[in-house]
């Protein structure tokens, strides 16, 4: 499991009163379940601090849907257990819910197309007709020409004189329009989670929830006509309820139709930005616990029978798109927690979560499959939890200086001792521990 920390500089003490932010990237369905998974791991380990009591939560996408649960007083337990169809106040969240088809693209184009093709074609003939009478005189020069002196460059003058004469000045319905924005509807998702804020009495909107609980939560999404980021919070909702936010955050491009909501189309928050570290930073925060399922697989390990290396392009298409997905999403953030490590006004500390280069396993794991999110969760679960105690040396003592007891639950092993030794060398500003197993 990866672990990249950016720390205060020495001299600059925590304040008494630490805010402490977790920002969760997104994940899409595994990602989201492996994200849970890694909540209930970090509970473990934080006694006096669970995930449901930070100051400030910030969510894109899956993690959009996590942190308003978490806001919401929602615990990982019982977000496993609405995965699984055992609570006793949410209620499940099903296949159909995230595979929703998007019914109404699929009918409504057809018919659209249909209705242009119709009104184009007899158009189409009555502009033919206006222009035949005509038609001698405006090419008659250039036919008479390439009669008098043939060549290629004559017969080509001809022949687009011609053609722009009799071409269609009306346009031709694209056989593209046939294809719908997203082949799903995230509709349903939002109607989920209105629903059973309600029924647990959580306020739908962002400010209710801030002046409720104490806690400010903000979610981002992507405006798809001006490819700007947009910030829901307590400040500024854009007249979205919280639920409706989160439908706009997890809108991914392709999967789900853009989320139309009060006139706008809204498209995933990772369009723009990987986590949105610096929406916590600007939101005071003291302490930044980010936790990004996605990055790219180091696959240095694969042979075949014969001992040649086993290359992800011979995986298919699939094994191809997801590292470079995972890879633009990784890069991002590494260039945004450099700027902070670099940034001498920047008096925080920020603790990156995660997945392990070379987790095969979750690489192999299909984002978008909600059948294996009992694995996803499991998996995401071991993982957190070997990392925390792997890097316990480091971490216990930047989160005790938070007022964060940190506690390696019984059950898991001692640290090793070579992560003892890369704590020690490791340089005071930025530690990078990616690469200890």
């Amino acid at each position: 499991m990866g672990l990249t920390l950016v720390q205060r500089k020495s001299g600059h003490r925590p304040p008494r009163n630490p805010k402490i932010a977790l920002v969760l990237a997104g994940g899409a369905v595994s990602g989201g379940a492996f994200k849970v998974g890694g909540l209930k791991a970090l509970d473990e380990f934080l006694p006096n601090h669970k995930s449901t009591e930070f100051d400030i939560y910030v969510g894109l996408s899956a993690g959009a849907l996590l942190g308003t649960s978490l806001a919401g007083g929602i615990s990982p337990d019982e977000m496993i257990e609405a995965l699984e169809g055992t609570s006793e106040r949410l209620s499940q969240l099903r296949p159909i819910d995230f595979y929703f088809p998007n019914f109404a693209e699929f009918a409504g184009r057809p018919l659209v197309f249909s209705a242009q093709l119709a009104a184009y074609l007899p158009g189409l003939l009555m502009d033919l007709a206006s222009v035949l009478p005509e038609l001698p005189a405006r090419v008659g020069p250039s036919f008479q020409t390439l009669l008098e002196h043939p060549s290629y460059t004559h017969l080509e003058t001809f022949l687009l004189e011609l053609f722009e004469e009799v071409s269609p000045k009306r346009p031709v319905p694209s056989l593209g329009a046939l294809l719908p924005s997203g082949f799903f509807d995230n509709s349903p998702i939002e109607r989920w989670l209105s629903r059973n804020m309600a029924a647990i009495g959580a306020p739908n909107r962002f400010a209710d929830l801030y002046r409720e609980t104490g806690r400010r939560l903000l979610i981002t999404a992507t405006d798809l006509d001006t490819a700007q980021r947009v910030v829901f919070g307590p400040d500024n909702d854009h007249g979205l309820t919280i639920s409706q936010a989160v439908q706009a955050s997890a809108a991914l491009p392709g999967f789900y139709r853009p989320a139309r909501i009060n006139g706008v189309d809204y498209v995933d928050g990772g369009v723009r930005r990987t986590a949105n570290i610096d929406v916590a930073v600007e939101q005071g925060a003291d302490l930044v616990i980010c936790y990004n399922p996605f990055r790219p697989y180091l696959n240095r390990t694969g042979r075949d029978e014969d001992g040649y290396p086993k290359y992800l392009a011979d995986r298919g298409f699939r094994s191809v798109m997801n590292q470079v997905f995972r890879t633009l999403l990784h890069t991002r953030l590494a260039l945004g927690l450099r700027n902070y490590q670099q940034n001498e006004h920047f008096r925080g500390d920020i603790v990156v979560i995660e997945s392990r280069e070379n987790d095969e396993k979750f690489f192999d794991l299909d984002p978008m499959v909600f059948w294996k999110r009992h694995d996803a969760v499991r998996h995401g679960f071991e993982s957190v939890k070997t990392t925390l105690t792997e890097h316990a040396e480091v971490l216990g003592p930047l989160f005790e200086s938070y007022g964060l007891e940190f506690r390696i639950p019984d059950d898991s092993v001692e640290a090793p001792e070579e992560v003892e030794e890369a704590t020690e060398n490791a340089p005071s500003r930025l530690r990078v521990v990616p690469n200890l197993g």
